[in-house]
């Protein structure tokens, strides 16, 4: 959903570039004696048009890494971030030298959306909204460098990055109920605490259970409509219902980790004479010490953000019954946007193990696969593609077909259409505020600036998004969510 720091580079696509190999689905063709694998965008027309055109030079650099499986691809709401595209996929097999890459998972480590139904209506929380706005606000710490209320020391530090989701549960944040509905129950197998850098895990030290800042946010909101009646059955989703999404990640110890790792990576690359087409790609072969050591760190991270989406959970779940004693908020899904996953994948009909790089995008697998919780299984995973805080988001359902075009793969947001600076000068925090406020939208910050860098203009057309990931296969719609309040740092 973010850029990070990065401003973009000005010129769009120029669609000439690319060739149409079937709806929705696009190509980068190679130019004579050109050494590199197949570059697949997901996307219509007009996505396209509008997209920077450093995407397309970041995704082919990405093709030219060792080890790639299948294509390097975008997602429908594909943008220019660091090293790899923000929307970027890309698989790689360790048997044949394939490569990890701190810049394919992206500095918020395990950033991803916890989604939470209620057992509420809009009628039953109309006239609570701003008390319920003012709640969250104060209860919910918010913002860049914000602490909570937990303060870990080095040794249960260790133990979060071990447990993930699973310690927050065991430390009564949230129930066993919850981890049925957390990408691997809540925990990533394979964590190396020891790999995290004391400096990561001291920026850790009291912000667990925060929700940073940027493109972070809680949100509480209405299913505007539905799309899929089995789907959304299968979820329990009904029309007029309150939802909560909670968008956060790994906060500082997650954004240390990347740092610390490019800098590994790189000299590994050096050691072993990688050529890489960028030196924003800096990357190891997975089965090297410098890639082990930055997978043991990076699934610690991957824990570090599953604890805390649940602790928030917990939060979240006691503002609400503050002031609705009768409410209930039950985990949908929790899926994470920032990763690089071993799984195995069918590939010209053998089964092999590789590690999918998501950067910017979800894992959606369809229906019938083991890992979904039997409630699910028949309909597909829950995804989610969250807009900005004045527009809404979706609930899609992975499809099966999105294993064979994207290694079960599918959009995560809107994707920005502008950088934050771009944003600043357009936009201003309190008039923002004041407009959502008169479309009955609440908006609690402790950042106006930040306001206006996330604009809801700053932003591609989230509708846009979600047709073109239905369109191409990756997913198809279940519900349109309308956003009621929205919570920043």
């Amino acid at each position: 959903m973010q850029a990070g720091g990065i401003a973009f580079r000005a010129g769009n696509v120029d669609l000439s570039r690319l060739q149409q190999i079937e709806p929705w689905c696009w190509t980068v063709p190679q130019a004579a004696g050109e050494r590199r694998g197949e570059v697949r965008l997901y996307g219509s027309r007009e996505l396209l048009a509008t997209m920077d055109d450093k995407v397309l030079e970041q995704i082919t650099n990405v093709a030219r890494l060792p080890g790639l499986v299948g294509p390097a691809m975008t997602m429908p709401d594909a943008h220019w971030g660091y090293g790899f595209p923000i929307g970027g996929v890309a698989a790689f097999d360790p048997e044949q030298g394939g490569i990890i890459s701190a810049g394919g998972v992206g500095f918020d480590i395990s950033c991803g959306i916890r989604c939470l139904r209620s057992n509420l209506d809009l009628k039953d929380v109309a006239g609570e909204l701003p008390s319920l706005a003012r709640e969250l606000s104060e209860r919910i710490p918010a913002g860049l460098g914000e602490e909570g209320e937990l303060k870990l020391g080095p040794d249960e530090i260790d133990r979060v990055l071990t447990g993930g989701a699973q310690w927050a549960v065991r430390h009564g944040y949230g129930s066993d109920t919850d981890l049925q509905f957390i990408e691997e129950r809540g925990r990533a197998s394979d964590p190396v605490p020891e790999n995290v850098s004391a400096l990561a895990k001291k920026r850790q030290r009291g912000e667990m259970g925060t929700l940073g800042s940027g493109n972070h946010y809680l949100e509480v909101q209405v299913v505007d409509r539905i799309h899929d009646e089995a789907a959304a059955g299968a979820y329990g989703l009904r029309e007029g219902q309150i939802l909560v999404s909670i968008h956060c990640g790994s906060r500082g110890l997650g954004h240390q980790i990347g740092t610390d790792y490019l800098v590994s990576l790189a000299k590994a690359a050096s050691r072993l004479g990688l050529q890489l087409p960028d030196r924003e790609l800096a990357c190891a072969p997975i089965n090297t010490p410098e890639g082990q050591q930055y997978i043991g760190a990076m699934n610690a991270a991957i824990n570090c953000a599953l604890a805390n989406r649940q602790i928030l959970t917990h939060l979240t779940r006691k503002c609400f019954t503050r002031l609705m004693p009768r409410a209930a908020l039950e985990t949908l899904f929790d899926v994470s946007h920032n990763t690089c996953k071993a799984e195995h994948h069918v590939v010209d009909g053998v089964k092999r193990l590789l590690h999918v790089h998501r950067k910017g995008a979800t894992r959606a697998f369809g229906p019938g696969h083991p890992a979904l919780p039997e409630r699910y299984r028949a309909v597909g995973q829950p995804v989610v593609i969250g807009g900005s805080m004045g527009t809404g988001s979706w609930i899609l359902a992975g499809a099966a077909e999105s294993e064979n075009r994207a290694f079960s793969s599918a959009s995560h947001g809107a994707g920005r259409a502008m950088s934050r600076h771009q944003a600043l000068r357009q936009w201003r925090g309190r008039q923002l505020v004041d407009e959502l406020a008169a479309k009955g939208i609440l908006i609690r910050t402790r950042s106006m600036r930040g306001v206006a860098e996330e604009a809801p203009g700053a932003y591609k057309d989230v509708d846009l998004v979600a047709e073109a990931t239905e369109q191409a296969r990756l997913a198809r719609r279940v519900a349109f969510l309308r956003p009621k309040v929205c919570i920043k740092g």
